[in-house]
C-alpha cells in the first residue's frame, strides 16, 4: 500500500512539474526598465546610455526653465513645466532609438539624442 502512495505521489509531482510555466531566461527583460531624464536648456541627461529591449519607463525631471516634453519610441510625453516631472512608458525594439525635444527649436538647439537598445 506504501508502494502504490508513492507511486501516485511520485506521479503527482511529475505531472505538476511538467505543466508548470517554465522560468523566462529573459525574466529581466520582461520587467521595466526605469530610466531617469533630466530636462535642462538644451539637453537632456539620460542615466543610462543603454537598456534592454521591452517596457522602458522614462521618469522625465525638468530642471530647466522652459517647458519641454521627451518623445521616443513613437510615444511623446505631454509638456514638463519647469521644476515639474512626468513619466513615459514606452516599448523598445533592440537596436538605436533616437529621442528628441518637440518644442519648436529645442532639438535643433541639441535637445536630442539616440538611446541604444539591446
Amino acid at each position: 500500500m506504501k508502494s502504490r502512495w508513492f507511486a501516485l505521489a511520485l506521479i503527482a509531482a511529475l505531472v505538476t512539474l511538467w505543466t508548470a510555466p517554465a522560468a523566462s531566461p529573459h525574466a529581466s527583460a520582461q520587467s521595466a526598465t526605469t530610466v531617469t531624464v533630466t530636462m535642462k536648456e538644451f539637453k537632456f541627461v539620460l542615466s543610462k546610455r543603454a537598456v534592454p529591449h521591452g517596457t522602458v519607463v522614462f521618469k522625465l525631471v525638468n530642471r530647466g526653465a522652459l517647458a519641454h516634453d521627451f518623445k521616443i519610441g513613437g510615444k511623446k510625453s505631454p509638456l514638463i513645466g519647469k521644476g515639474k516631472t512626468g513619466t513615459l512608458r514606452v516599448t523598445l525594439r533592440a537596436g538605436s532609438q533616437r529621442y528628441l525635444c518637440t518644442v519648436p527649436g529645442h532639438a535643433a538647439a541639441g535637445m536630442k539624442g539616440t538611446l541604444r537598445v539591446t
